[in-house]
Protein backbone atom coordinates (compact mmCIF):
# COMPACT_ATOMS: atom_id res chain seq x y z
CA UNK A 1 0.00 0.00 0.00
CA UNK A 2 2.74 2.18 0.89
CA UNK A 3 4.87 1.31 -2.31
CA UNK A 4 1.58 3.31 -4.03
CA UNK A 5 2.62 6.41 -2.32
CA UNK A 6 6.00 6.82 -3.77
CA UNK A 7 6.80 9.94 -6.47
CA UNK A 8 7.58 8.97 -9.65
CA UNK A 9 10.97 10.27 -8.66
CA UNK A 10 11.80 7.09 -7.02
CA UNK A 11 12.73 9.57 -3.80
CA UNK A 12 12.62 7.77 -0.34
CA UNK A 13 10.17 10.24 1.35
CA UNK A 14 6.23 9.88 0.98
CA UNK A 15 5.13 13.48 1.21
CA UNK A 16 8.38 15.38 -0.65
CA UNK A 17 11.35 17.31 0.25
CA UNK A 18 10.52 20.80 0.53
CA UNK A 19 9.84 22.02 4.44
CA UNK A 20 6.98 24.84 2.46
CA UNK A 21 5.20 21.12 1.12
CA UNK A 22 4.82 19.11 4.25
CA UNK A 23 3.84 22.85 6.09
CA UNK A 24 1.01 23.31 2.83
CA UNK A 25 0.04 19.88 3.60
CA UNK A 26 -0.36 20.08 7.57
CA UNK A 27 -2.40 23.21 6.90
CA UNK A 28 -4.28 21.57 4.90
CA UNK A 29 -5.22 18.79 6.63
CA UNK A 30 -5.69 20.96 9.78
CA UNK A 31 -8.43 22.89 8.00
CA UNK A 32 -10.21 19.98 6.51
CA UNK A 33 -10.14 18.23 9.91
CA UNK A 34 -11.42 21.73 12.05
CA UNK A 35 -14.02 22.80 9.38
CA UNK A 36 -15.43 19.15 9.09
CA UNK A 37 -15.53 19.37 13.15
CA UNK A 38 -16.51 23.00 13.25
CA UNK A 39 -13.69 22.97 15.71
CA UNK A 40 -12.00 26.71 14.78
CA UNK A 41 -9.66 26.30 17.59
CA UNK A 42 -7.74 23.54 15.69
CA UNK A 43 -6.21 26.07 13.13
CA UNK A 44 -4.51 27.37 16.32
CA UNK A 45 -2.37 23.84 16.52
CA UNK A 46 1.19 24.16 14.75
CA UNK A 47 4.00 21.46 14.98
CA UNK A 48 5.57 23.53 17.82
CA UNK A 49 2.31 23.29 19.90
CA UNK A 50 3.63 19.24 19.71
CA UNK A 51 7.25 20.34 20.90
CA UNK A 52 5.52 22.19 23.73
CA UNK A 53 2.87 19.76 25.06
CA UNK A 54 5.96 17.32 24.61
CA UNK A 55 7.88 19.24 26.96
CA UNK A 56 5.21 20.42 29.38
CA UNK A 57 3.79 16.16 30.17
CA UNK A 58 7.60 15.17 30.46
CA UNK A 59 8.18 18.01 32.90
CA UNK A 60 5.08 16.84 34.63
CA UNK A 61 5.90 13.17 34.38
CA UNK A 62 9.56 13.56 35.52
CA UNK A 63 9.85 17.19 37.61
CA UNK A 64 13.10 17.10 36.06
CA UNK A 65 14.03 20.31 34.69
CA UNK A 66 17.37 19.10 33.46
CA UNK A 67 16.19 15.97 31.89
CA UNK A 68 13.74 18.37 29.74
CA UNK A 69 16.55 21.12 28.85
CA UNK A 70 18.33 18.01 27.45
CA UNK A 71 15.28 16.74 26.07
CA UNK A 72 14.33 19.44 23.80
CA UNK A 73 17.99 20.43 23.36
CA UNK A 74 17.89 24.33 25.11
CA UNK A 75 21.55 25.51 26.33
CA UNK A 76 19.47 27.72 28.44
CA UNK A 77 17.90 26.79 31.46
CA UNK A 78 15.75 29.94 31.21
CA UNK A 79 14.10 28.50 28.05
CA UNK A 80 12.72 25.82 29.88
CA UNK A 81 11.27 27.53 32.71
CA UNK A 82 8.44 28.07 30.72
CA UNK A 83 7.24 24.61 30.07
CA UNK A 84 7.07 24.18 34.25
CA UNK A 85 5.25 27.38 34.24
CA UNK A 86 2.72 25.79 31.88
CA UNK A 87 2.77 22.79 33.78
CA UNK A 88 1.75 24.26 37.15
CA UNK A 89 -1.04 26.21 35.24
CA UNK A 90 -2.42 23.72 34.04
CA UNK A 91 -2.25 21.13 36.68
CA UNK A 92 -2.37 23.53 39.86
CA UNK A 93 -3.44 21.74 43.34
CA UNK A 94 -3.74 18.10 40.92
CA UNK A 95 0.32 17.92 41.05
CA UNK A 96 0.38 16.56 44.63
CA UNK A 97 -2.17 14.07 44.18
CA UNK A 98 -0.88 10.61 44.47
CA UNK A 99 -2.08 6.93 44.49
CA UNK A 100 0.00 5.08 47.04
CA UNK A 101 0.77 1.45 47.20
CA UNK A 102 2.56 -1.09 49.99
CA UNK A 103 5.03 -3.59 49.16
CA UNK A 104 5.92 -6.31 50.98
CA UNK A 105 8.29 -8.37 49.23
CA UNK A 106 10.57 -8.12 46.31
CA UNK A 107 8.42 -9.19 43.91
CA UNK A 108 5.58 -6.73 44.46
CA UNK A 109 8.22 -3.56 44.55
CA UNK A 110 9.29 -4.61 41.19
CA UNK A 111 5.73 -4.82 40.02
CA UNK A 112 4.69 -1.35 41.36
CA UNK A 113 8.18 0.05 39.89
CA UNK A 114 7.45 -1.31 36.65
CA UNK A 115 4.18 0.26 36.13
CA UNK A 116 5.64 3.81 36.90
CA UNK A 117 5.36 3.80 40.86
CA UNK A 118 8.25 5.48 42.62
CA UNK A 119 9.74 4.19 46.17
CA UNK A 120 9.18 6.94 48.85
CA UNK A 121 10.12 4.68 52.35
CA UNK A 122 10.07 1.87 54.41
CA UNK A 123 7.61 2.45 57.37
CA UNK A 124 7.25 -1.16 60.26
CA UNK A 125 8.78 -3.49 57.59
CA UNK A 126 6.70 -2.02 54.43
CA UNK A 127 7.52 -0.88 51.47
CA UNK A 128 5.74 2.35 50.53
CA UNK A 129 5.28 3.66 46.94
CA UNK A 130 3.27 6.41 45.24
CA UNK A 131 2.37 7.57 41.69
CA UNK A 132 0.91 10.91 40.44
CA UNK A 133 -2.43 11.14 39.32
CA UNK A 134 -3.49 11.41 35.92
CA UNK A 135 -5.66 14.12 34.78
CA UNK A 136 -8.45 12.88 32.65
CA UNK A 137 -8.25 15.64 29.63
CA UNK A 138 -12.01 16.34 28.34
CA UNK A 139 -14.27 16.05 31.43
CA UNK A 140 -16.56 18.12 32.15
CA UNK A 141 -15.72 19.35 35.53
CA UNK A 142 -12.28 19.96 34.44
CA UNK A 143 -11.40 17.69 37.51
CA UNK A 144 -8.58 15.32 38.01
CA UNK A 145 -8.86 11.83 37.80
CA UNK A 146 -7.19 8.82 36.76
CA UNK A 147 -6.46 7.26 33.61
Amino acid sequence: MLAGLKSKSNSELVFGKSLRTRRRLFQKQRATLARKLQNPRLLQIHFHTFRHWKATMLYHQTKDILYVMQFLGHKNIKNTLKYVQLEEALFKEHNEQFICKTAKTIEEAKKLIESGFEYVCEMQGVKLFRKRKERVWGESNGGPGEI
